[in-house]
């Protein structure tokens, strides 16, 4: 019991001397001289036409993402032309989360957000084989949901066909499914 006592009266003497004041900050200076930079000199200001991207030989711009037209005007297989007929409208929002996806005779996960990357929001997919391996963005087109690689060039189209559900094709035209 004694012990328990002295514990405390130290712990309260350490408690209050911890409140005291000091004095020391009555030292302190708060005024103190302050000099301005002085201003320095700028070069000469030059004006010059900026090489174009698109033609660019350098090397100094990187490489433009390959498109496939055929599915970008939804001229692709039959199974993108009449899922693109009848599609559902897309609202970017409604796809975020988690996926099932069917490609072929294998089915994986993909998970979308809204963090933005690139021209597209982050997406990814796991235990997925093929082109899914390396999606790494998704984006919104009209009706139509566009997976991109981690390069931002797409590798799969799809369409709402049903309230939970999407159909569409790879760039190499294996069918892909997303469902929840």
């Amino acid at each position: 019991m004694r012990i328990v006592q002295v514990a405390g009266g130290l712990m309260m003497a350490l408690a209050l001397a911890g409140c005291q004041r000091t004095g020391s900050m009555g030292s302190v200076n708060t005024q103190q001289n302050i000099t301005p930079l002085e201003a320095q000199p700028i070069g000469t200001v030059s004006s010059s036409q900026l090489p174009d991207p698109t033609t660019d030989t350098s090397g100094q711009f990187p490489e433009k993402p390959a498109t496939d037209t055929a599915m970008a005007t939804g001229t692709g297989t039959g199974t993108d032309t009449a899922a693109a007929a009848s599609a559902l409208d897309v609202k970017k929002e409604a796809m975020v989360g988690n996926w099932r996806v069917a490609s072929g005779p294998s089915s994986c996960d993909m998970f979308l957000t809204l963090t933005n990357l690139g021209s597209g929001s982050r997406g990814g997919t796991r235990g997925c084989a093929g082109e899914l391996t390396a999606m790494g963005s998704w984006e919104v087109a009209g009706k139509q949901v566009v997976l991109k690689d981690r390069g931002g060039n797409p590798i799969a189209r799809l369409y709402k066909t049903a309230d939970s559900r999407f159909d569409g094709s790879t760039n190499s035209g294996q069918p892909v499914s997303l469902s929840r």
